[in-house]
């Protein structure tokens, strides 16, 4: 078998055992440490959540995961995304298709969060999705310094944030264990992060804490509506799907510069995107951390890290050089020093929704490969 051919069936204590305690921040319950990470699909046709959705929830719910953090789904907008199979987070028809799924993923001893999502620049010039609306952005170009649409006026940064709030808010009502903000992989929040693709001269742009503004106020406003008791995770990464290498902090002082104001504006989880969750973030820094690590010394909040976990490749990337087994001790390691609270797994669970009942049976060689 594939599996043990890694390494994984004979080598002794690979097995992930202390990730299957429970865990609890605020009014998040979840049965294990481990969570299905979103994943974009574009199989909702017309936005709307459908039965094949709600099976593949279901399915996955079933197969042992504590979380499932949904795939991106757009807010309200104005020109949230370019894709009109995306589901929507608005809307009654939505609304309803999302509920099912709730319900079918509670049902099997799951919690779920929906993954609300503006697109922003990497919409486009040329959506299929609401073509008749100009994309939007906070400076109007992409990471190149390309015009693209239009830059965000202050008018429809209000309306933005009123798009958010609608969809917390329905997240809430349907019966949501929270909300996740996609503010990762340089789509909208992401882009007021980065200066490549915030070039504003008000109070959003210019240094770093004027760059996290705009999210912060987000993520305010989302609090407030809300109430205190409803988790708001907040993903976050350097890379984008642009440019791997791009990076919005240097070293930790600047990365405590962008996410202090996320956690005064009330987030409760940050969810660091990564494509290797053992590589070291800053290797000139004095603790030999991964973004997940940094991100909870310096906030003190819960982490959810994520990145190749379970597949033999970087996700759009090479092959990795170190085994699984070698990346499980990895990621146990990581766990016993506190740099991580709950492991997202992606591609893995493509494969087989079953990966983590069958690795906490220990059934290792019955697990299918992603290819």
């Amino acid at each position: 078998m594939w599996l043990m051919s890694q390494g994984l069936v004979d080598e002794p204590g690979i097995r992930l055992d202390e990730l299957f305690a429970e865990f609890h921040a605020g009014s998040l319950r979840l049965r294990n440490r481990f969570a299905m990470a979103p994943m974009t699909r574009a199989k909702s046709p017309d936005g709307i959540p459908n039965a094949e959705n709600i099976e593949y929830y279901r399915e996955h719910a079933a197969g042992g995961v504590g979380l499932i953090i949904t795939e991106g789904t757009y807010v309200r907008g104005p020109a949230a995304g370019p894709i009109g199979k995306v589901p929507r987070f608005y809307g009654d028809e939505s609304a309803a298709g999302w509920r099912a799924v709730v319900e079918a993923v509670h049902a099997e001893g799951a919690a779920i969060v929906p993954q609300l999502w503006h697109t922003g620049v990497d919409r486009g010039n040329e959506p299929g999705f609401e073509p008749e609306t100009p994309t939007v952005s906070p400076s109007g170009v992409d990471f190149t310094g390309a015009p693209v649409g239009r830059a965000l006026t202050t008018g429809d940064l209000d309306t933005l944030v009123d798009s958010y709030v609608e969809s917390a808010l329905l997240a809430r009502e349907l019966g949501f264990d929270g909300i996740e903000l996609h503010g990762a992989h340089g789509y909208l929040l992401d882009q007021f992060f980065w200066a490549a693709t915030n070039h504003r001269d008000d109070d959003y742009g210019g240094s770093l804490r004027r760059r996290a503004a705009f999210p912060a106020r987000v993520v305010a406003a989302v609090r407030a509506a809300v109430g205190p008791d409803f988790p708001i995770i907040y993903r976050f990464s350097q890379w984008k799907g642009v440019d791997y290498s791009a990076r919005i902090a240097e070293s930790p002082a600047e990365l405590e510069e962008l996410l202090t104001p996320l956690v005064a504006a009330g987030v409760d989880i940050f969810h660091t995107s990564l494509r290797r969750h053992w590589l070291p973030e800053f290797t000139d820094a004095a603790d030999d951390l991964s973004l997940a690590g940094w991100t909870k010394k310096i906030t003190g909040l819960p982490v959810i890290t994520v990145g190749s976990v379970g597949v033999d490749s970087v996700f759009r990337g090479d092959t990795i050089d170190e085994t699984q087994a070698q990346r499980f001790t990895l990621l146990r390691e990581q766990f016993d020093r506190g740099e991580f609270d709950v492991v997202a797994l992606g591609r893995a669970l493509l494969a087989d929704p079953e990966w983590v009942n069958k690795m906490r049976a220990g059934r290792l060689a019955d697990i299918t490969p992603f290819r």
